[in-house]
């Protein structure tokens, strides 16, 4: 593909939509059609990128359909699964629009607020990201994405919100900016926010799942969270320095301590219990900062393996038909 200042400007679309798909047979259809009547009321020069993770079902074949009935509508299928944020770096790869918007398939990021997210974004802005002012989804998944957050924005000392995820329009120094970090954990939200760029916030309607249920499980949800906070900050390896310096700490102040309540013939035997809770305390500490460190060494691993971040295994063909209205 061309780079962006190389496309004649003839042909650049002027908005690119991104959307990861997984498990979205039922809503393929409906989502290009809701992301085309939105759309089409700012422009006839947009393209919709569809990236199918190696869904089990038969989303692919839904999605060369719709690529069948409109040109401006591609279909991007990768090798394997290799995970919601790097099949979104798949089709920002192949994004040629001057405005770039990214929503998950499932229809909770509504397509009609796209028109509201680039009337805002004309403001000067360079992003502008979409707070979900009342997120329709389970309790529990609230729960642990706020709880996920405060201690992403403990470690990375920069506030996170947690009303806002991928939905959002982005200008395209903004995607290129985020395009040149090749790093292997990948998670879009926290890499838009590092380049910086003026930014701006929209409350929109968070819709609930149409059809399906999520694929992210509980441990998916634990796992991810995890290398995000291994990929963003080293703050946890600062921690265990702090706490071992304070455990050294209180150790040279209870020796003495110990030694006069010897002298003094308070102490007459040694302690069996305590000595054995204090080999199990250290040892489990020490157990815990190793376990830490090698987490950050096969992070370090992955990355300078230099593999791609995916693989794509075939694209659609462009329709030979002009768009149906």
């Amino acid at each position: 593909m061309l780079p962006y200042f190389c496309v004649p400007t003839a042909v650049r679309p002027l908005i690119s939509i991104v959307s990861p798909v997984y498990g979205a047979e039922a809503v393929v259809e409906e989502l290009v059609r809701r992301i085309q009547a939105s759309v089409g009321t700012l422009t006839e020069h947009y393209e919709v990128l569809l990236v199918d993770d190696r869904s089990p079902d038969s989303s692919w074949a839904h999605i060369q359909a719709e690529a069948g009935r409109d040109p401006r509508v591609q279909g991007l299928r990768l090798s394997r699964n290799f995970g919601q944020h790097r099949a979104i770096t798949a089709g920002l790869d192949q994004a040629r629009g001057e405005w770039v918007v990214v929503m998950d398939c499932d229809l909770q990021d509504r397509p009609e607020e796209i028109p509201a997210l680039y009337a805002l974004a004309q403001g000067g802005y360079d992003l502008v990201l979409a707070q979900r002012l009342d997120r329709q989804d389970a309790w529990s998944k609230k729960l642990l994405s706020r709880l996920f957050y405060r201690v992403l924005s403990y470690l990375t000392e920069t506030p996170q919100d947690p009303s806002v995820a991928n939905f959002g329009i982005y200008h395209r120094r903004v995607i290129d900016a985020v395009l040149t970090m090749r790093e292997s954990v990948r998670y879009f939200p926290t890499m838009v926010r590092w380049v910086g760029f003026r930014t701006a916030y929209l409350g929109v309607a968070h819709a609930g799942r149409s059809s399906g249920r999520s694929s992210y499980g509980l441990s998916q949800r634990l796992q991810l969270g995890l290398d995000i906070l291994l990929a963003n900050s080293d703050k946890p390896l600062r921690l265990t320095v702090k706490l071992g310096l304070l455990l050294s700490g209180g150790a040279f102040l209870l020796v003495p301590i110990t030694l006069l309540r010897y002298l003094g013939g308070q102490i007459s035997q040694p302690g069996y219990t305590s000595l054995i809770i204090s080999i199990w305390f250290f040892s489990g500490l020490l157990l815990s900062v190793l376990g830490m460190v090698g987490l950050y060494i096969g992070k370090t691993f992955e990355q300078v393996k230099g593999r791609p971040l995916y693989i794509l295994d075939k694209a659609t063909e462009p329709a030979a038909t002009p768009p149906t209205p």
